[in-house]
């Protein structure tokens, strides 16, 4: 696959929301059938789109690909030819493959993960808050109406206005973070009326800092979506 099918390749990945790792040779030691450039697109399923070298080499870049692809984190990696115990640190990963017919390759692994899909209900200035705050944040920002299928966080924000639907519709898809933005006595209303723990939804939205304009409600809930998600990775 040439470098500018394979980039483009990439962007339909992307457009997607599919993962995949961005293998590029940055260095390349003789005798070696890849070069310094040369690029592969890896995907979790292990597929292999381009070049980094031969069957030895592109074994080795698979299994690194589908393990940092768990982590979100680049590294460098190191193969050589000796029989070595594989070693990592401070983003290096030196791995020992004696399947090589001599030479050394260091190849720079970039994981492409799409980015965060929040789905935002509402029209009321907190809602387009949510979804311009949403967006300086890097996140994949849609309406909640249709709930997109994978969407990671759901966030309310309608005043009550058609919100009791998007509420049990993102808590059956199992989204990961959902939020209702309202007082705490009418958001423990909406959960009862629901059938709904507590838990289910964060209400009142976001955390306690003092939020007073739609902007900081916008922040403290997207704070409160970001401490949730590292509760939940730990």
């Amino acid at each position: 696959m040439a470098g500018e099918e394979l980039l483009a390749q990439a962007d339909t990945l992307r457009a997607g929301r599919r993962p995949f790792v961005l293998a590029t040779v940055v260095r390349a030691q003789r005798p070696t059938s890849a070069k310094p450039g040369d690029r592969a697109l890896v995907l979790p399923d292990g597929t292999v789109e381009g070049f980094v070298g031969g069957h030895c080499a592109e074994s080795t870049v698979r299994s690194q690909c589908i393990r940092l692809l768990g982590t979100g984190q680049s590294a460098l990696l190191r193969i050589t030819p000796e029989e070595m115990a594989e070693k990592a640190e401070e983003g290096v990963v030196t791995v020992g493959n004696p399947c090589l017919s001599g030479g050394a390759l260091e190849i720079f692994l970039e994981p492409q993960l799409p980015p965060a899909l929040v789905a935002v209900h509402g029209d009321a200035p907190v809602a387009r808050a949510l979804a311009s705050v949403g967006g300086a944040l890097g996140y994949d920002v849609r309406p909640a109406d249709p709930l997109p299928e994978d969407a990671d966080a759901v966030l309310v924000a309608s005043h009550g206005c058609d919100e009791e639907s998007v509420l049990r519709a993102a808590v059956a898809a199992g989204v990961g973070y959902i939020a209702l933005v309202a007082s705490r006595r009418r958001g423990a209303a909406v959960l009862e009326a629901l059938g709904l723990p507590p838990e289910a939804v964060h209400t009142p939205a976001g955390l306690d800092i003092g939020a007073r304009t739609p902007a900081e409600i916008a922040v403290s809930v997207y704070a409160e979506m970001i401490a949730s998600r590292g509760a939940a990775d730990g």
